[in-house]
């Protein structure tokens, strides 16, 4: 089971990046990488093709390591570490800091 899900708020805590937050878009398993929203942006240049017409710069998100990036706890708004316990035969995530749980 994963730490970091699709739709988290994470803070990055290492690289360039460092400090920024975000939501998850895309959890890439095999690669152990994560992009999130507005974060690590990279440009690419595009060329036109039949399928696409319009050439041009086109700035989008690139991955990052998922461990780069800290989830945020939604009750005590800080990055925390996640510890996984059983909730009613339910395993849910819990937050090390404030020990409250979440999906």
């Amino acid at each position: 089971m994963r730490k970091v899900r699709k739709g988290d708020r994470v803070q990055v805590i290492a690289g360039d990046e460092r400090g920024k937050t975000g939501k998850v878009l895309v959890v890439l398993d095999e690669k152990h990488r994560v992009i999130v929203e507005n974060v690590n942006m990279i440009t690419k240049h595009q060329r036109a093709t039949q399928n696409l017409r319009e050439p041009g710069i086109i700035k989008r998100e690139g991955p990052i390591h998922i461990s780069n990036v800290l989830p945020v706890c939604p009750e005590c708004d800080k990055p925390t570490r996640i510890a996984f316990v059983d909730v009613d035969g339910k395993k849910m995530r819990q937050c090390k800091q404030c020990g409250e749980t979440f999906e």
